[in-house]
């Protein structure tokens, strides 16, 4: 046996778990219908084939119909649920893991025009600010039908096999009733601490009694809303003894903060820039003054401070989930003495962002995650060694290298500066965007695993590629700042990366214009302000940064607030002009009518980029596809046949920003869904 603490055994009550890493409850929202059917089976099932000891799903399921998933969660109050819970724990356990899932009632964390349009319920009629519905103040009927409810939805998961359930109880119905700051009932349930926690154990003695004894149940909670008037820290410890005390459940998984808001939400489970493990000690804490078994996870993104989680006895089981998104094979891995290969979370938060504004989750840099029935994790090896030659070492031709390579090709990457990386390089620049270089780094290593060669400071002319007697050409050479969007004086304005890489001196009263809400604009102001400038971002969009979404958005939040950074959504720039030492910015407005005009020193636009395609242009006509992709091939995973040219040398690409200004994820995609086929 392994002395690796991660790879110990684990027995909770009846069932040994067979290492200490779980993957904790979240809701990816790939169901169908309410259903989790075969995208959401092959996604929970490609982490039971990783090694893990427990996946844990749905985050959370919704146990009666007024509380309406925000997003796409599982409907556990549907008896038609049953058979594909059941086809999903089947193939879970087949694999050797553990499967439970997580049940809830959203109370106000929730929206009344979702679903089927019932009003919101809360212990009171405050609203929750990241949902913003108004709550009916919850009446003893509602209590005791979704008492009932929680008991019928957890009797449907048994009947499906799950070896468990979790109780969502952090922001949602249940917290809601523990909280002094959300519970202003009277009687049984308002009041004392007594009353507001017997909500929660009605609702475990009500499952209790319909599940049996050989059924693990378990809650994810707070222990610490660290907000004035809330759950403290001493009476979050009471409430641990007394979850423990009740006997009705067999583990704590401890959560500290709230989730009422974005900045909230942001600090439980934390993004890149921010601290990893922030709550381990708490957790550590909790177990300590309990004794009983604990759960946690909270950016736990690497190896080693997991290994430290069950090392120093802090907690029984680790969850790492947000980085089994990112690479689902990691017990395998290390167990298979590979820890190195580990493709890294880098904490980009594109996964749950995507939730909630994209729909469905995906890893910014596995595009396999969420697509295994199209997407491979582990991309096989070809029938017959070919040679391919890609232009560009950012994440598009890194990724397609990393895959040719892996398939057993001749690969060779020309790039034109020094280093690898690209538009990342840049963005890394930035102090809370540094983990983004572990996507560069982690290609890099598997390129050289796979014997993958790359020329750098190599600028490749069409006669170059020419000369490498190539079967494939992938130009990857992505693209530049777009600045000339102005009806004049586009000579007179400089683009977010000249601020962000150096190239453009501060200026002291800077107008950023926004009109591609991504990073960059952000992270030119945090730079512009941070050096003294007064600094406003200005869009014609009716919010700002759309494209960073919620989550992400909180640390610059934090940032530019502080700095004094002003914000004015609605607006256009139009024109710059130059008046001596001062430029007059020209303000227009695409709801008509308006001219105002802004004199600065300095005007940054940020508008996305514009392909670098002068080699795909000049090999084009030597292709025997003439670059066409079949987008049917394409989607449906199978070579490219195309041929539109019988005495062309070569096929050839074009992927990622080389296309047009997308992003980090959309460049990665198109280099595996085509490189994968070659």
């Amino acid at each position: 046996m392994s002395s690796d603490p991660l790879l110990q055994p684990y027995k909770l009550k009846h069932l040994t778990l067979r290492n200490r890493i779980i993957v904790t409850s979240h809701e990816p929202a790939y169901p169908e219908d309410g259903m989790p059917k075969e995208r959401y089976l092959a996604y929970t099932v490609e982490r039971a084939k990783g090694g893990v000891a427990m996946t844990m799903t749905a985050g959370s399921a919704a146990v009666s119909k007024d509380s309406p998933p925000v997003f796409n969660n599982l409907l556990a109050y549907k008896d038609e649920i049953v058979p594909w819970i059941r086809q999903m724990t089947d193939a879970v356990h087949e694999e050797g893991a553990a499967i439970m899932i997580q049940l809830t009632h959203l109370g106000r964390r929730t929206r009344w025009d979702k679903g089927d349009w019932l009003p919101v319920l809360a212990p009171s009629h405050h609203r929750e600010a990241s949902h913003r519905a108004f709550p009916k103040k919850i009446e003893d009927w509602d209590i005791e039908r979704i008492i009932k409810d929680f008991a019928d939805a957890a009797e449907r998961m048994k009947a499906g096999g799950m070896d468990g359930v979790e109780l969502e109880a952090y922001g949602h119905l249940i917290d809601q009733f523990v909280s002094p700051l959300t519970n202003e009932l009277d009687g049984p349930y308002g009041g004392s601490l007594d009353n507001r926690m017997r909500f929660c154990m009605d609702v475990f003695k009500a499952i209790r009694s319909r599940v049996g004894d050989d059924f693990i149940l378990g809650v994810r909670y707070t222990a610490d809303e660290r907000l004035p008037g809330g759950t403290g820290m001493s009476e979050g410890i009471e409430i641990s003894k007394r979850l423990k005390q009740s006997g009705l459940i067999d583990y704590l998984n401890v959560i500290r903060g709230h989730i009422d808001t974005d900045a909230g939400l942001t600090d439980v489970i934390p993004i890149q820039g921010m601290a990893n493990a922030p709550h381990l000690d708490f957790a550590g804490e909790i177990r300590a003054a309990t004794n009983f078994p604990t759960f946690h996870a909270a950016k736990i993104s690497d190896v080693a401070t997991a290994r430290h989680a069950i090392a120093s006895g802090k907690v029984d089981m680790i969850g790492m989930t947000r980085a089994h998104m990112t690479d689902p094979h990691i017990v395998r891995k290390i167990i298979e003495k590979r820890e190195d290969e580990i493709r890294p979370c880098v904490g980009a938060n594109y996964c749950l962002d995507r939730i909630y504004q994209g729909g469905a989750a995906y890893c910014i840099h596995n595009a396999a995650t969420g697509r295994e029935l199209t997407m491979p994790h582990i991309v096989a090896k070809a029938d017959s060694r070919k040679k391919v030659v890609i232009v560009g070492a950012g994440p598009a031709g890194l990724e397609a290298a990393r895959v040719a390579g892996e398939r057993g090709h001749e690969v060779v990457v020309f790039e034109a500066a020094s280093d690898p990386g690209g538009q990342i390089r840049l963005t890394a620049l930035s102090p809370r965007r540094k983990e983004m270089m572990s996507i560069i780094d982690w290609r890099m290593a598997q390129c050289e695993k796979h014997g993958v060669t790359i020329r750098f400071n190599a600028w490749a002319e069409a006669e170059t590629i020419e000369a490498e007697n190539p079967d494939v050409v992938i130009v990857a050479t992505g693209g530049v700042a777009h600045t000339d969007v102005l009806s004049k004086g586009n000579e007179f304005v400089v683009s977010s990366w000249d601020i962000i890489s150096g190239d453009a001196k501060p200026g002291t009263n800077v107008l950023i214009f926004d009109d591609a809400g991504d990073h960059a604009a952000l992270q030119a102001a945090e730079f512009l302000a941070g050096a003294g400038a007064k600094v406003e971002i200005m869009t014609p969009d009716r919010s700002f940064s759309p494209e960073v979404m919620a989550m992400n958005l909180v640390p610059y939040m934090r940032s530019l607030q502080k700095l004094d950074v002003t914000f004015t959504v609605t607006y256009r720039l139009e024109s710059v002009e130059k008046n001596g030492n001062q430029l007059i910015a020209n303000v227009g407005s695409d709801y008509g009518g308006i001219s105002k005009q802004r004199i600065v020193d300095q005007v940054v636009v940020n508008h996305g980029t514009i392909p670098l395609d002068d080699i795909y242009f000049e090999l084009k006509p030597k292709s025997t596809n003439h670059g066409e992709i079949s987008q049917d091939e394409l989607i449906a995973g199978l070579p490219q046949t195309v041929v539109r040219n019988a005495q062309g040398q070569f096929q050839l690409f074009r992927i990622g920003d080389a296309v047009s200004a997308r992003n980090t994820h959309a460049a990665i995609y198109d280099a595996l869904r085509l490189a994968k086929d070659i």
